[in-house]
């Protein structure tokens, strides 16, 4: 009999363990995390950014956008192999149609970009955009355009085309 108490008041007390541990873990988990908003966009970015939607009020201008928004992988090839080339890459500006079809990536580049690791990640940006017929422009930080420089950099004749009849162009037709 004392054997039998003695497992039930064990049991009794492993059971409010595991409920007070549950409890705990839960409210850790409602508690306010560790984060706080900030601008997703450095002054250099939002002074461009101004600039680029003056200069350009017959356009989408998109910032931050994730390349793998922008680009798709052609049917008949690995979705996951090439998707993962491109996967973590972001672009600072895309310039849109009204339709959203992309018309240019705008890249503003400061020190950042001489490092090993970003020179490599901005050649694979390269690669890809080259690849699907997408115009890539690049500014520095040190020398941000201005109205006029932005329409006249936008109004080249191969920007006036679709990305995919540049893309005929340079591979003769598929």
């Amino acid at each position: 009999m004392k054997i039998i108490t003695i497992a039930l008041l064990l049991a009794a007390f492993v059971l409010i363990a595991v409920v007070v541990a549950a409890r705990s873990r839960r409210a850790a988990g409602d508690a306010d995390w560790p984060l706080y908003a900030k601008k997703p966009l450095s002054v250099p970015e939002q002074i461009l950014y101004h600039r680029l939607v003056k200069a350009l009020p017959d356009r989408i201008v998109l910032t931050q956008v994730q390349l793998s928004r922008v680009l798709g992988v052609k049917k008949g090839f690995n979705f996951g192999k090439w998707n993962n080339r491109i996967n973590r890459l972001s672009l600072d500006f895309v310039v849109c149609l009204k339709d959203s079809t992309v018309v240019a990536v705008i890249e503003l580049d400061d020190s950042s970009h001489q490092r090993a690791a970003r020179a490599e990640a901005d050649r694979r940006k390269e690669q890809a955009l080259k690849s699907a017929g997408v115009v890539l422009i690049r500014w520095s930080v040190n020398a941000l355009p201005d109205e006029s420089t932005i329409r006249a950099a936008l109004s080249q004749t191969e920007l006036t085309q679709l990305p995919s009849e540049r893309n005929v162009k340079q591979s003769g037709g598929e």
